[in-house]
This record gives structure tokens, sequence and C-alpha cells, in this order.
């Protein structure tokens, strides 16, 4: 079995890479600006004031590459659980939804429905090359469907895994708001497969962290590179493949502490869906500025952080660092209470989305669950326009 140092080094390979590749792309945005730069500053989730590269997905592929490769070397005869050839498998299965992610970085064009077509078909790639398939939620009448009909299970599975990889592509939309999330989630992750003895998933895991990191300290708090969709889809599609794989090859993890780690991305576009589909009878994959990220930019941190010409990033960095508090604590009481009561910590994660949301939409702290439900959404939605 592969040890810890090997996991570590694997991860360090990866931060490294994407750390410099990111110095790379953003010392050379002269050279391929005309195609990768964000130059739409006055779309309706668009924060940043001047040009930046959108192609950080690029540095972040590259980098689980070369983590990989330089494993495949390190480690020449695999485990047989599985070993670097099988995730290099799964990188493969992510090409569809990283590549069309990145097309739509530089051509801006790429409809919503291609982009979740591409997440499914990732998602459908890795159950079919890796077996990552979930085969059960600990949900008794599901896992009964799933072990008669294991077509089902296929489906619901790329259903979850295309849900993720955009919930993460949902949430980028500040400075180091996405990588801190996935960091923390996959470091939840991480705690569960390192208890678990599963070192094939911990390396899974470490390579993500690193790239991440990598990117993370180019990204903030300054935001001189973006991961774009390329690297939003790619990092989802990696966060969600860990979670199946964890629920498939240990018995022992519970499925709702899995889902507990990763309920703010989820809960964040569940609800999005039904806050743009019933309340505010839109198309779904319409953008807005409702999201609970902007509302705690332009509710919280407008409110208690000055202005500052001089450093306009300043506020932008900030919703990354409250949201992190947030999901850095929920993640740690997953981790330890989980096991024992795990679909309470997902109702606990839940109940507290709506609270803070239902006071950050009114403008003021007074919880009103009535407008939570979307009964009564109209002055809400006024005033948060």
């Amino acid at each position: 079995m592969m040890s810890s140092t090997g996991v570590l080094s694997a991860g360090v390979v990866a931060a490294c890479v994407s750390f410099f590749l990111s110095i790379l792309i953003v010392l050379t945005q002269k050279l391929h600006g005309r195609l990768s730069l964000d130059v739409d500053l006055s779309g309706a989730q668009k924060f940043h004031k001047t040009p930046v590269p959108r192609i950080g997905g690029m540095a972040l592929s590259i980098a689980l590459l070369a983590a990989l490769l330089y494993q495949a070397l390190d480690y020449p005869k695999p485990p047989s659980e599985g070993g670097t050839g099988k995730i290099l498998l799964l990188l493969l299965a992510g090409v569809p939804a990283f590549i069309t992610g990145l097309i739509e970085d530089i051509t801006k064009r790429t409809s919503v429905k291609s982009r979740l077509a591409a997440t499914f078909a990732s998602a459908l790639l890795a159950s079919w090359l890796v077996d990552a398939s979930l085969p059960r939620v600990d949900v008794s009448a599901i896992d009964y469907v799933f072990a008669t009909l294991p077509f089902v299970a296929v489906a619901f599975t790329a259903f979850a895994v295309a849900g993720v990889a955009n919930s993460i592509n949902i949430i980028d939309g500040f400075h180091g708001l996405a990588a801190t999330t996935v960091v923390i989630i996959l470091g939840g992750l991480g705690m569960l497969s390192w208890s678990a003895g599963d070192y094939f998933v911990l390396k899974i895991i470490a390579v993500g962290i690193g790239a991440t990191l990598g990117f993370f300290l180019i990204n903030f708090p300054t935001g001189r590179l973006f991961m774009g969709d390329g690297g939003a889809y790619l990092l989802g599609f990696w966060v969600a493949e860990v979670a199946v794989l964890l629920i498939v090859r240990n018995p022992s993890i519970n499925a709702w502490q899995v889902l507990a780690i990763c309920s703010y991305p989820i809960i964040e576009v569940l609800y999005s869906m039904y806050r743009k589909k019933v309340i505010r009878k839109m198309s779904p994959g319409l953008p807005d500025r409702l999201h609970l990220h902007m509302l705690i930019y332009r509710r919280l941190v407008w409110r208690f952080i000055p202005r500052n010409d001089s450093k306009p990033w300043v506020r932008n960095a900030a919703v990354s660092c409250v949201t992190a508090v947030w999901i850095g604590g929920m993640t740690v009481i997953a981790v330890i209470f989980g096991s024992d009561a795990p679909a309470l910590v997902v109702l606990a994660n839940v109940a507290i989305y709506i609270t803070v949301y239902t006071r950050l939409v009114r403008g003021r702290w007074r919880l009103n669950p009535v407008l939570a439900l979307g009964i009564r959404p109209d002055s809400a939605v006024k005033e948060a326009r």
C-alpha cells in the first residue's frame, strides 16, 4: 500500500506545477489575452474591475496530470486495489467537462445545456473506466433499487456528479471562494479516507488539494487569474468522484456523512434552481445576483469593510474569508460527529443556509422562514437587485 510520504509528494508536485503554470499564464497574458481575458465587466455575476485571464483551469489540469505521471514513475507497480494508472483514467474521464468549460472560457458561446451534458458524459465515463458508480446512499428503499437495477445507480451517480461539478462553477465568483471551498471539502473527505486507510482515494485527494492550492496562491487575494468554467468543472468533477469512490470502496463510511461535508455547494445549486424556477419564474440557467456569496458581498462586506480605491480587491477577497469560516466549521463538525448523526448535520447545514440567506436577502438580520420558502418573495427580490 502506498505510504503517506508518497501521498504527500503527489500533492507537492501538483502544487508546484499549478503554481508555476499559473504565474506563466499571468505573465504571458499579452500573448493570449485576446482569447483568454474576461473582458465582460458588466455581467450579472461580474465583480472584478479589470480584465483577467480565465484559463486557470489549464494550470489545474496540467498539474493533476504531472503529479500523476510523477507517481506512475515513482510507483511503477500499483497496489491491487488501484493505483496511478486508475487515477489517470479518472482524469481522462474528466476531459469532456474540462474541455467544454475551457471552450466556454475562450469563446464565451457554449450553452449551459452543452456544459451540463459534458459533465454528465464525464460522470458516465468515470462509472465505466473506474467503476465510480454509487452502490448505496444509505436509504434502504433507494439502496434496494440500486441493487436490483444497476442502471438506475449509474444514472443517479451521473446526475449527482454533474450537479456537484456545476455547483463549484456556480460558487466561483470571488477571489479564492471556489478554491477554498474545494480545499476544505477535499480536506474533510481526506480525513475520512485516512481513517479508513484508503490511500488510493487519499492520493486523489492530495493531488486535487495540491493543484488547487498552487492556483489559489495566484488567485487570492488580488485575483490575477481565474480558474474559469474549465477549472471549476474539473475541480467539481474531482470532488464529486472522490465522494463517490469513498462510498464505493469503504462500506463503513456513511453516504450522509460524505454529503454533509460536500453540502455547501450542493445546497447553493439546489436552492438557486428553486429560487429561479419557482420564485422568480425564470430559467435556472440564467445568471442573477442573488447567490449567497453575492449577498454576503453586498450586505456584509460592503457594510463592515471600508472602500479602498487603491486596493479594490479587498472586499472581493473578504467574501472567501467569511464563507471559509462557515464551510470549515461545518466540515469539522461533519468529520467529528457525522458518523453518529450524519443526516442531522446535513439538516443543520440546510437550516443555517436558509436562515443566513433569508436575513441577507431582506437586508436586515431578522429571520423570516416564510420568505425562505419563497411564499412571499417579491419585496426581497426587489430590494436585493
